[in-house]
C-alpha cells in the first residue's frame, strides 16, 4: 500500500502502483500517441497557460528563482470524451523566446507531438508520486472527476532542448484503465 505524503519528493520507481496502471506510468514513449492508438476520439482541452508561480520543487529543477514567474500550461487529455490524463508543463520564461518558443502557441494541440517529433529533444528519467487530496496537482486533476479516488498517480520528467529544461507532469485519471 502506498502512503501519500505531503512532501515534494518524487521517486525513481512507482512503488505501490497498481499493476494495471504500471505500464502507463513506465512507458517512456509518447503518452499522447499511446492514448490516440487506443481510442476513436482524442482531444486536448486547455485549462490555462501563461506566466504563473510554480511549485518550489519545479522551480529548483528548472533553475527558476522561487519568487519569479515561469510559463505553465495545464490541459486535460480526453479519450472517447472522457478525461484520462491531466498534464502540467512548465519552463523558465526566458526559454519561451528560444528553445521552447513553440510551446506557448500550442493551444489545444498536444505537447507530446512536439516533444517526440523534434530530434534534438532529450528526455531525462521518469519520476513518480502518488498524489493525495492536499497536493495542488491532485486538486486540479480531480476537478473533472465526480468521485475522485484517494490518490492519483503522477509521473514527471524533464525534456531538454538546447540546454533548456521543460518539466512535464502527467497525472493519470481512473478512466485511463479503460483504454
Amino acid at each position: 500500500m502506498t502512503i501519500c505524503t505531503s512532501d515534494n519528493f518524487w521517486h525513481g520507481a512507482a512503488w505501490g502502483c497498481e499493476a494495471n496502471l504500471a505500464p502507463w506510468l513506465r512507458d517512456r514513449g509518447s503518452l499522447t500517441q499511446r492514448i490516440q492508438q487506443r481510442c476513436t476520439r482524442f482531444a486536448v482541452r486547455g485549462m490555462c497557460s501563461g506566466l504563473a508561480r510554480i511549485a518550489l520543487d519545479e522551480s529548483a529543477l528548472l533553475g527558476v528563482a522561487p519568487q519569479h514567474l515561469a510559463y505553465a500550461r495545464e490541459v486535460f487529455l480526453y479519450a472517447n470524451d472522457l478525461p484520462v490524463v491531466f498534464a502540467h508543463s512548465a519552463c523558465a520564461h526566458r526559454h519561451l523566446r528560444g528553445a521552447w518558443s513553440a510551446v506557448r502557441n500550442l493551444g489545444n494541440r498536444p505537447l507530446g507531438a512536439l516533444l517526440f517529433a523534434h530530434p534534438l529533444v532529450e528526455r531525462k528519467p521518469l519520476h513518480y508520486k502518488a498524489l493525495c487530496g492536499a497536493h495542488p496537482l491532485y486538486q486540479r486533476a480531480a476537478a473533472v472527476l465526480s468521485d475522485p479516488p484517494d490518490r492519483l498517480w503522477a509521473r514527471r520528467s524533464l525534456f531538454i532542448l538546447h540546454g533548456a529544461p521543460l518539466l512535464v507532469t502527467e497525472v493519470f485519471l481512473p478512466e485511463i484503465l479503460r483504454l
